[in-house]
């Protein structure tokens, strides 16, 4: 029942902030690339580096981690690479990697309980992570369209499991929107953008023609 003498323009704990979220991305890697089947492997590049520059836009802290990079999986997705090229990458061999102690550290010295996390594939290197941080307490937003199953059944399942143990489900471009939240907070508004252009579909080429046929402001 709406206690209306409260009712106050004001936003949810719930949603993400720059100052209450981190990011980790979990073997973005060639080998993992090769068995992601469930979406279309562009696209979750694509989704993947705009959440990547959504973070450096609103200095959102981050942590990178692959699997067995040297041994079998490769190195990290150059296009992640090349948006933190002196980010320290934590290099694991569990495929849960809430069970490397480096990572949990990592994690852990951010300072933040809600955790934006992307990879492959989701029904293994994004569930058990997921599950291990829920039941520490952490929330938990999995961006789906940054991440894979081997098949699209095998993505969804992963879903609703995480969903069903209180992960949200989100995409990248939810991400990115949700922390710039108001068009006039000018200091990350023309960086927002520039993500949106380069990296969000026709909803970018939207803000290309409205900027440049109607007004330089007209985006937002």
């Amino acid at each position: 029942m709406v206690d209306f003498d409260t009712v106050k323009a004001a936003p949810s704990p719930d949603l993400l902030t720059p100052d209450n979220a981190m990011m980790l991305f979990v073997d973005h890697q060639p080998q993992m690339f090769f068995g992601a089947a469930s979406a279309d492997r562009a696209g979750v590049i694509n989704a993947t580096v705009g959440l990547a520059k959504a973070a450096t836009v609103f200095d959102v802290p981050v942590v990178l981690s692959t699997v067995a990079a040297e041994s079998f999986s490769g190195p990290i997705l150059p296009q992640l690479r090349e948006v933190f090229p002196k980010q320290e990458i934590v290099d694991r061999t569990t495929m849960n990697a809430w069970e490397d102690p480096a990572l949990v550290e990592a994690v852990k010295a951010t300072g933040r309980s809600k955790i934006i996390l992307s990879g492959l594939w989701t029904e293994v290197c994004l569930v058990l992570p997921a599950l291990s941080a829920l039941s520490q307490g952490y929330e938990v937003y999995v961006v789906a369209d940054a991440s894979a199953g081997v098949t699209p059944e095998a993505h969804e399942h992963a879903m609703q499991r995480m969903t069903a143990a209180g992960a949200v489900p989100v995409t990248w471009l939810q991400v990115l929107l949700e922390l710039q939240r108001d068009w006039a907070r000018g200091e990350t508004y023309t960086q927002t953008l520039d993500v949106v252009k380069e990296h969000g579909g026709a909803y970018g080429m939207g803000v290309v023609y409205a900027q440049s046929m109607i007004d330089p402001n007209a985006a937002g």
